[in-house]
């Protein structure tokens, strides 16, 4: 089924009803055929059913977005629009009232009188509970003029509906920080009494994923403002229902974390998704950054290189090609370039979180000729090894990257290697082993929103479900031009999240 923006939606309600229709029979079949693995899910692998549940998850995203009443023409009948369910009434109710400033009437000057009030109730979530949140506005008439008035009521992060700030961060952070399909989620909810369908999720996320758009926009602004930063990708399925079959999407990660040099401005990571490796993304995402990249060697990074962006490359993927040798073979060359990598991470133990110029200092004078060491017995021993084996490609692998590392021993505000972007996508290769991670592109796009979102906040100790529940329940009414204010760290500099930090 084809992906289409609200722009490509035909304006006519016929034509809309006619792809609902259409959507809403390729949805059934593909709740049959589930239905009938579930049946015979003896030798059916579980991720099978799971690939076939995140299409599901992404359809109904889709569909949700079609019939969005935003989205509607303004002259369809509000009596035609189906009626909210009552929330669950054996939730606690939390009650929050909102009175006028003044209640002296604006056109006569004399007192008013309270004469009704008006009452929405919004389903939230704290950690562990379910809770009604009831808002109670007030009415007030002037006896005199008639006048009427009523208090505001509070801004909703999805205005049309009944999800609070707190039950919208959870679904997210239970989808991309647990790694729950939101079909499990609603299987969740629905022992708790709290009926939440998976279309009704999805239809959130992808709200949400535009919310939450401008503080990810910031992040990345912040990840390309630092003189060296970390990039790491990681190969993501996405279901391609068009063909029928899988393909490969990637979740670009980018990270600025000077915390191991003392510096004290915040780490932060943001993400970018693409549905395929090709070279030109590397060079989109970092066209406006300037200074040193710590990365892999795939080729797609070579044209960024030169005198706008230093390439700084890794000794972890060295170390890692000689840990595996040694493992299978107890090559006794593995053995020793093991320990001779190991000489130069425990200087770099050592100088942890101590200034630029004092680690450029202890490198030169200690790692320097441990490198340098390194670099000329791997040059002298390869004759010896065979030249087609694992060993031989791991020596001149190792010779060649060392030769664009060596930039670490001058310059303190470096690493040794990129493990620090490694980390960065580490939780999505956990989601990958639980679910299919991606159900459409446009699935990919909004998780990498999210996981810049979420990511930054464990970076700077911050808990990413309360600072969520606070992003999500405030941006509408804050100031674009304050948006700053809203990011984790200084979040947590406003007092608010300082008891959160782990």
């Amino acid at each position: 089924m084809q992906s289409l923006s609200r722009a490509e939606l035909p304006d006519d309600v016929e034509a809309l009803k006619g792809m609902i229709i259409n959507q809403s029979y390729e949805l059934e079949k593909l709740r049959s055929q589930i239905a009938g693995l579930r049946r015979h899910q003896f030798g059916v692998k579980s991720e099978a059913l799971d690939q076939l549940e995140m299409l599901l998850d992404d359809m109904e995203a889709r569909q949700a977005a079609i019939i969005d009443p935003d989205a509607l023409p303004e002259t369809a009948d509000p009596k035609d629009q189906p009626k909210r369910k009552p929330l669950p009434g054996h939730l606690p109710r939390e009650e929050e009232r909102h009175g006028l400033d003044q209640t002296d009437c604006a056109s006569c000057g004399k007192p008013m009188r309270k004469m009704a009030e008006d009452v929405r109730e919004i389903l939230d979530y704290v950690p562990g509970n379910f809770v009604v949140k009831r808002h109670v506005c007030e009415k007030y008439a002037c006896r005199d003029c008639g006048t009427i008035a009523k208090a505001p009521a509070p801004s909703m992060p999805i205005e049309k509906g009944a999800p609070g700030a707190g039950l919208l961060a959870n679904v997210l952070i239970s989808k991309y920080c647990d790694h729950l399909p939101l079909y499990r989620q609603s299987e969740i909810y629905a022992r708790e009494g709290v009926d939440i369908p998976r279309s009704t999720m999805a239809g959130w996320i992808g709200k949400m994923s535009n919310l939450l758009a401008p503080i990810a926009e910031r992040i990345e602004a912040h990840v390309l403002e630092g003189e060296a930063i970390h990039t790491d990708d990681t190969p993501i399925p996405v279901l391609d229902p068009g063909r029928g079959k899988t393909k490969t999407g990637r979740l670009w990660a980018h990270v600025r974390d000077e915390r191991p040099h003392g510096s004290p401005s915040p780490p932060a990571a943001f993400y970018k998704y693409s549905g395929d490796r090709k070279g030109e993304r590397p060079r989109e995402y970092l066209k406006n950054y300037k200074g040193f990249l710590h990365a892999d060697g795939y080729a797609g990074y070579e044209k960024l290189y030169g005198d706008k962006i230093r390439e700084v490359a890794c000794m972890a993927h060295v170390r890692r090609k000689f840990f595996d040798i040694h493992k299978a073979t107890n090559s006794p060359i593995a053995e020793e370039a093991l320990k001779r990598i190991a000489a130069l991470y425990e200087i770099e133990k050592r100088i942890r979180g101590k200034p630029p110029g004092e680690r450029a200092r202890v490198r030169q004078d200690e790692a320097k000729e441990k490198f340098e060491a390194l670099h000329d017995w791997l040059q002298a021993r390869l004759p010896s090894v065979p030249g087609r084996g694992e060993l031989a490609k791991a020596m001149r692998y190792a010779i060649t990257r060392m030769k664009r590392m060596k930039a670490y021993l001058k310059d303190g505000r470096l690493e040794l290697d990129n493990n620090i972007a490694e980390r960065s996508v580490r939780g999505v290769a956990v989601g990958k082993k639980n679910y299919l991670f991606a159900g459409s592109d446009n699935g990919g796009m909004s998780a990498a929103v999210i996981y810049s979102l979420v990511e930054t906040a464990k970076l700077n100790g911050v808990d990413p479900h309360a600072w969520l529940t606070h992003v999500i329940a405030n941006i509408a009414d804050h100031p674009m031009k304050q948006i700053d204010e809203l990011l984790p760290w200084n979040w947590r500099h406003q007092g608010i999240g300082d008891s959160l930090a782990g």
